[in-house]
């Protein structure tokens, strides 16, 4: 049996300081069990034992949270890429070790529903390309998308500019004259907007509304909720 972390390396990987900070951090008195305090950065305990500021700590299996993301954030820890995903969530999340990242990405110009976690073989797991989730996706085109492309997407026969592989067979509802939903089970590099100049569309808006078995329910953008793995 693995024995328990140390509270320095606790408090480090839960994003409350780094392992440096930690001896003031705990001999401040932030640190309990219970109602002891505890002095020793040394000191190995359960973290699921311990309150940090009185507050039981939080995400200690796994940070899985779905965020409603708004429009111009880009899901990138790379600060030249302009605002990221990461920026609107609390500052004690972003320093969590493993770094919390987004399970799969939205460009910035595209909002709606994405997970963030800092669990790798779960992201690993879930952006395999074996991993066939349905994603769902609402957009708006500069004209009327032709209902050719209903079948052509269907038929699984539509090969994307510098691919050689056609795409998978998706669900393209026509909602509108200029208003779809898509359904895919892959994921290309900005596949739906491809798959619409295909037809002769350029994607005005674009928002993915559901995955797999996922939905936004009331997050307004920017929001955020924890869920289950089961509920993916």
């Amino acid at each position: 049996m693995a024995r328990p972390p140390r509270l320095d390396q606790t408090l480090s990987r839960f994003g409350y300081c780094s392992r440096r900070e930690a001896a003031g951090f705990i001999k401040a008195g932030r640190v309990c069990r219970g109602t002891l305090i505890l002095r020793d950065p040394e000191e190995r305990i359960e973290p699921v034992e311990l309150l940090v500021d009185g507050q039981p700590i939080p995400f200690i299996e796994r940070l899985l949270i779905v965020v409603n993301k708004p429009l111009g954030l880009v899901c990138s820890h790379d600060e030249k890429e302009g605002p990221a995903i990461y920026d609107i969530l609390p500052e004690q999340w972003r320093r969590r070790d493993p770094q919390v990242s987004s399970i799969g990405r939205l460009d910035k110009d595209t909002s709606g529903l994405i997970l963030i976690t800092d669990d790798g073989v779960l992201n690993h797991r879930l952006c395999s390309p074996k991993h066939h989730e349905a994603k769902t996706y609402e957009l708006e085109t500069d004209r009327a998308i032709p209902v050719s492309a209903v079948e052509l997407f269907v038929s699984g026969t539509l090969v994307l500019a510098g691919e050689d592989k056609p795409c998978l067979p998706a669900t393209l509802e026509i909602t509108a004259p200029n208003r779809a939903r898509l359904i895919l089970t892959e994921g290309k590099y900005h596949q739906v907007r491809r798959m619409l100049s295909a037809v002769g569309c350029t994607v005005m808006k674009l928002h993915r509304s559901q995955l797999g078995k996922l939905t936004l329910g009331d997050l307004a953008p920017g929001q955020w909720r924890e869920v289950r793995v089961d509920e993916i």
